[in-house]
């Protein structure tokens, strides 16, 4: 029996002998790993590693010029000709980077960057491939709907010549399918792809048939500008070419001054002389993370599923996935991203155009998909978007609302975008925030039970054909009584520069629908500036404080809207609506007025309405800091 003890005690060490041979042998290895860990900034974001770093990380931990940073869930770079861009995908096995230019620091048209810009830079330059990327061609007429062919491209056509249409083409489509009078304008339009170990995710020979794949990621680069860079270092990209051919993963010496490969490519470094007793650690380990996630996957769709027994066989329509997939007609046209997966355009069979949420990557036990169905399947207000249908099948779950053609109050509002000028007029202005209130207003005190949306903000205001604003995502909404004034949150939810402060501390005073109400004054603060009341690119925040600005030139009868001159009704109209937006943003949630009394302000005469106190500290610091 000792015998058999002590035999197992060296089985036992042996690993353990094994790994402090290995660390011995690679303490560079070891000290890098230690220092320049990988990070993501969110669950499904792309590694950051080297030859990248995080901003938190020390300089050594990347090559020069290569450094990346959190904004929220979003990777960003900072390209020196593109700005901010919002990185989506980093391939290190082929040097290639997906990154789509932040829309702050983009041009009004993010395609025509790729089309008249000069990428290159000592760092990045457009993606290589070996065959041609695809060509910006100009026709007159309308192109047919097919693969190979995506656009056109709506905003290259109110730059260039609104008689024309651009569309990006397949190198390999024969010119002749094309309209007569189709030029090519511009060739090698870099647009993203996917890759695997062996590259492209892409058939090279498939010139004469091209993939649907190569629709959706053309209409990625024309809606959004999304584009793909290579990156390259001298000698630091050739090693670690090597590590990642290799299936390592590439390090950096600084004793040295040379890159170097990691033992067997791993975060493991240290543990890679791996032992039968360690493998069947892991194996148990996989075994029992599979057990649990497939039971958690089992009682979150329990979840889902008797909630909707509750919530009855009323509209909007249940569909199968399948029928999902023919609605948003395979997924190919992709019209917005975010944080919950991507959103489609597709047509029901009645011919209705719709668009389509797929919620990819929703967190939680099903909370998104219940909220939005439980709050906005049953309700239906003309400044409230129309939920027509959903899917829930398995952990595939969809939302399908009205569409929207002219996508969000975001795209307008701020001065750097091309419409902003015509929608800033007083008029427009005050009709949509009047709209906007009549939403909230229903949604406090319309409905059977009260709905707090607890993400207000120009994001999730949609414009019709007729830019009459509806409120969407109800992802983070909350249902409560009627008669229920107070309520309680277990965490902070919203979009931070329009929380109100009693969701930070309850110093400022309890949560109610008056939070709703504060993140609607932030929202018209930004209409009426048109610039972001949070700006991370701005050193001092202290001394461009949005509310304080406003107040100010209220207080002293100065003009609010420098971008163009305005008549004195304008300037009337845009005092009001300041006046209003000063009493929605009051720290104290008591002196903030109810949606109703927006209304009223709203519709009602200028001269009925008093200044509000300052709803800021007047200490000259950023309250919200």
């Amino acid at each position: 029996m000792a015998l058999h003890t002590h035999l197992l005690a060296v089985l036992l060490l042996l690993p353990l002998l094994n790994s402090e041979s290995c660390a011995a042998t690679s303490s560079e290895d070891g000290e890098f790993l230690q220092t320049c860990s990988s990070h993501r900034c969110s669950k499904y974001g792309p590694e950051i590693r080297f030859p990248f770093r995080l901003s938190t990380q020390p300089p050594s931990c990347s090559a020069p010029g290569m450094q990346l940073s959190c904004s929220g869930n979003d990777t960003i770079l900072d390209h020196p000709i593109l700005g901010s861009c919002k990185v989506t995908a980093i391939y290190y096995r082929h040097r290639v980077m997906n990154a789509i230019p932040i829309v702050d620091s983009s041009s009004r048209c993010p395609l025509q960057k790729l089309v008249s810009r000069n990428l290159p830079t000592v760092v990045y330059t457009p993606a290589a491939r070996p065959y041609p990327d695809p060509v910006l061609v100009g026709c007159s007429i309308v192109a047919t709907d097919q693969d190979g062919i995506a656009g056109p491209s709506p905003c290259l056509s109110l730059i260039n010549n609104a008689s024309q249409f651009w569309y990006l083409v397949h190198p390999g489509i024969d010119m002749s399918t094309l309209p007569i009078g189709c030029v090519v304008v511009a060739k090698d339009i870099p647009i993203p792809y996917t890759y695997d170990k062996n590259g492209p995710n892409y058939d090279l020979f498939s010139f004469r048939k091209p993939l649907p794949l190569f629709n959706e990621k053309a209409n990625s680069a024309i809606n959004f500008g999304e584009t793909a860079f290579n990156w390259h270092l001298n000698k630091i990209t050739r090693v670690c070419q090597r590590c990642e051919q290799e299936g390592k993963h590439c390090g950096f010496s600084s004793k040295r001054g040379q890159a170097f490969c990691q033992h067997h490519g791993s975060h493991v470094g240290l543990i890679a002389a791996t032992t039968s007793v360690a493998s069947f650690i892991v194996l148990v380990a996989t075994a029992l993370y599979l057990s649990l996630k497939k039971r958690y996957n089992e009682a979150i769709h329990l979840k889902v599923e008797m909630f909707l027994k509750t919530y009855g066989t009323s509209k909007p329509t249940r569909y199968a996935f399948s029928e999902v997939r023919k609605i948003a007609r395979r997924f190919k046209e992709k019209v917005g991203q975010g944080s919950f997966g991507s959103v489609y355009k597709g047509q029901l069979p009645n011919g209705v155009p719709v668009a389509v949420k797929m919620l990819e990557n929703s967190t939680g036990e099903g909370e998104e998909f219940i909220n939005e169905v439980a709050t906005i399947g049953r309700i239906h207000h003309a400044n409230i978007v129309r939920l027509l249908g959903f899917c829930s099948e398995g952990t595939r779950r969809a939302l399908i609302y009205e569409f929207m053609p002219n996508e969000s109050l975001e795209k307008y509002i701020f001065l750097n975008d091309s419409n902003s000028e015509q929608l800033l007029a007083s008029e427009k202005m005050l009709d949509i925030a009047t709209g906007i209130a009549r939403g909230m207003e229903y949604l406090h005190q319309g409905c059977n039970q009260r709905i707090l949306h607890f993400d207000i903000k120009p994001h999730n205001i949609l414009l019709d054909y007729n830019l009459n604003p509806k409120i969407s995502d109800f992802g983070l909404a909350k249902l409560c009584a009627r008669d229920q004034s107070i309520i309680t949150l277990t965490a902070a939810r919203g979009t931070m520069g329009y929380i109100a402060p009693e969701i930070y501390s309850p110093n400022f005073g309890e949560i109610s629908y008056k939070s709703d109400v504060y993140s609607f004054g932030m929202l018209m603060l930004e209409m009426l500036s048109g610039r972001r009341n949070t700006n991370p690119s701005i050193e001092n925040q202290n001394e461009i404080y949005l509310p304080e600005w406003i107040y100010d030139r209220v207080i002293n009868w100065q003009n609010l809207v420098l971008a163009r001159e305005i008549t004195e009704v304008e300037k009337e109209t845009v005092r009001k609506l300041a006046i209003v937006a000063l009493w929605c943003i009051q720290w104290n949630p008591r002196n903030r007025p109810s949606m109703t009394k927006v209304v009223n302000m709203l519709t009602g005469r200028s001269q009925d309405l008093q200044i509000p106190p300052k709803p800021f500290v007047t200490s000259g610091s950023n309250p919200m800091q």
